[in-house]
């Protein structure tokens, strides 16, 4: 299994704003914790060793409360966008540290799923990446539209849609496990998008994309619109969610 991740947290939390105020969306607290650090403890539990955080807005806040990694576990390495490049763009950003699988992970998110189920579901597909999927009829969540996913009966992706409203249950968890083959699809001179450029590419080209349904436990709590982080912390104050 990959020991290695890409946390994507350098977006400009512009919905959250409200909410967050100059607080840079990943540092929300939530049970006591910014997001981003329960993420970092998360990957460190499921054995990841080294993380590469993007960063853009609030680059300096992140780096003095997140530190070196290793209140972590983990060794740290930030990357400093100028120029935002989004979700895939931010992994072409490092390719020299892209030359095996690795993890990408949204750091807006409280996420929890088995990565080792996961890596067994991309070793068995052979797949170029394989990402994280939930339910929204069983699994919790906090209402993001994101990206919906239609599997075949193998778990490969047939189809893919960003905010497609009755698509599928299926809907993208922001998390991935990537090969380096996908580089080729992700262009150096621009901004790039795993749902709304990569993926759509990879089903038009048949290249092998696949999909890993959470175990029943697992939950995608998105957390970047004051509704969806509402929502969260009325899931925590329920205690529907178990104590991070």
């Amino acid at each position: 299994m990959s020991r290695r991740a890409l946390v994507l947290a350098a977006g400009m939390g512009a919905r959250i704003r409200a909410v967050a105020g100059t607080t840079p969306k990943p540092l929300m607290k939530f049970a006591g914790k910014p997001v981003l650090a329960h993420t970092l403890l998360w990957l460190a539990r499921s054995d990841v060793k080294e993380a590469w955080i993007n960063l853009h807005y609030g680059a300096d806040q992140i780096q003095r409360t997140i530190g070196d990694g290793s209140a972590f576990g983990l060794e740290i390495h930030y990357v400093y966008e100028p120029t935002l490049k989004r979700t895939a763009g931010a992994l072409a950003n490092i390719a020299a540290a892209f030359t095996a699988p690795m993890w990408v992970v949204y750091g807006d998110s409280f996420i929890r799923c088995n990565l080792a189920a996961l890596a067994k579901t991309h070793e068995r597909s052979a797949a170029e990446l394989t990402l994280a999927v939930f339910d929204q009829t069983r699994h919790l969540h906090t209402g993001i539209a994101g990206g919906r996913v239609v599997l075949g009966a193998s778990g490969a992706v047939l189809r893919f849609e960003e905010g497609a409203a009755a698509l599928s249950p299926f809907v993208n968890a922001g998390v991935y496990l990537a090969e380096p083959a996908i580089l080729d699809l992700i262009p150096n001179d621009r901004p790039s998008d795993f749902g709304r450029e990569v993926f759509p590419a990879m089903l038009a080209a048949s290249r092998p994309l696949a999909g890993h349904v959470i175990e029943s436990d697992g939950m995608c709590l998105g957390l970047d619109t004051p509704e969806s982080f509402a929502r969260g912390q009325a899931l925590l104050a329920e205690g529907a969610i178990p104590a991070p």
